[in-house]
């Protein structure tokens, strides 16, 4: 069998010596980060698009106070602009409490407006040695709370080589990606125990940042429709691929590529839900199979590619993370866990989505409805070649 890193590019980056899990969002991702936090000796990073200061923040806040207490290190990065409504008194007690904080803070910014990248990464890094990296915010949307189920997300927790390389990007992160003063908070000297080969998996950190010229992650998703020689199962939040993409998908089905796309059935961005269905034809004519999930708000982001590897982080397949986010994934090569990954995704289609074919997308269709989808494919166009330009919001 060929090696199957040799289909992705940047295979030299890969690390073998690497025990990788998958983690279910809701509770099992909050009880899993509470556990890193209590099992923390020397430092914690945490990188976040959004971090609210509900429940579930303050839960996740009362922990990383206790091991500021035990003389753990702590560097908290968040999005200037998403998580500008973490008030100041809670940010203020967490500098008194001796844990790191700062804002990802705008290329341009008054008090009127936010021009500039957004930081999208979703990682919690313990001492160097132990990774988690996915979707999920720290928010009680992405927790299991009583009568609010979790949005549907998913995260890798990592042990391993690969950690230190991501403890060194969030240093670097953590300067906005000027020259870092000092030493990193990153144990570098620390070497990671050979593992049982049964449990390795060759690992490779990807980033996104277009002001960077960095787009590894958006190449990977660009081999994986060049590379395919049996089946792609994608689960995307915000499903909107731009036309180099779009013509990867027809390529590969065209050579007898069965792909899959599980896409959000309630968004929680609605013109981004209206944007998604005026591609459903276009999807379906090129025989992409085409699967809406129900249960809940759909989050998450992954690609599985012929059972043998896959991507999963922070990306989503549009140009928003293409060209205006930091965005952060890991590929990882490992049959079993890919397996295991998939059968997941099929019993989600099976037991929580619902088919959608040329018939019932004709049976929910009138040209008012196609209107209004093809001027909400073209509105979010636009706004993503605006990037990143918000109105500040009224506190």
């Amino acid at each position: 069998m060929d090696n199957p890193t040799d289909q992705i590019s940047y295979k030299d980056s890969f690390s073998s010596n690497n025990r990788v899990r998958l983690v279910r969002g809701g509770k099992p991702y909050f009880d899993l980060l509470i556990e890193l936090i209590a099992r923390a000796r020397n430092t914690l990073h945490l990188q976040y698009y959004i971090f609210d200061a509900d429940e579930t923040g303050k839960l996740i806040i009362q922990h990383l106070i206790s091991a500021a207490h035990r003389g753990v290190r702590i560097y908290i990065l968040v999005d200037g602009y998403a998580s500008q409504k973490l008030p100041k008194e809670t940010i203020i007690h967490l500098k008194q409490e001796g844990i790191h904080f700062r804002f990802f803070e705008a290329l341009v910014k008054s008090k009127y407006f936010y021009f500039g990248r957004r930081l999208h990464h979703k990682v919690f890094i313990m001492d160097t040695r132990e990774v988690i990296i996915g979707g999920l915010n720290i928010s009680d949307k992405y927790n299991d709370l009583p009568g609010k189920p979790a949005w549907l997300d998913f995260a890798l927790w990592v042990e391993g080589e690969v950690a230190k390389e991501i403890c060194l990007l969030c240093w670097k992160s953590w300067f906005a990606f000027y020259q870092p003063t000092g030493h990193p908070p990153c144990d570098l000297k620390w070497v990671t125990p050979p593992m049982p080969p049964d449990q390795c998996s060759a690992v490779s950190m990807r980033r996104n940042d277009w002001v960077r010229s960095k787009n590894q992650i958006a190449k990977t998703y660009a081999e994986m429709f060049k590379t395919a020689k049996k089946e792609i199962t994608v689960l995307s939040s915000y499903f909107l691929p731009g036309t180099n993409v779009r013509k990867l998908m027809t390529k590969a089905t065209q050579r007898g590529v069965k792909i899959r796309v599980i896409a959000a059935g309630n968004s929680d961005i609605t013109i981004i839900k209206y944007a998604e269905r005026w591609l459903y034809d276009w999807m379906l004519r090129n025989k992409i199979e085409l699967y809406e999930y129900q249960k809940n708000i759909l989050h998450g982001k992954l690609g599985c590619c012929d059972l043998e590897w896959f991507t999963l982080g922070s990306y989503n397949i549009n140009d928003l993370s293409a060209y205006a986010s930091i965005e952060l994934n890991l590929v990882v090569v490992n049959p079993g866990l890919t397996k295991e990954i998939n059968q997941l995704l099929n019993t989600l289609i099976e037991e929580d989505c619902v088919r959608i074919t040329k018939e019932t997308l004709k049976n929910t269709n009138n040209l008012f409805i196609q209107f209004m989808r093809w001027a909400a494919y073209k509105l979010s166009r636009i706004v993503f070649y605006l990037f990143t330009f918000y109105f500040i919001q009224k506190k």
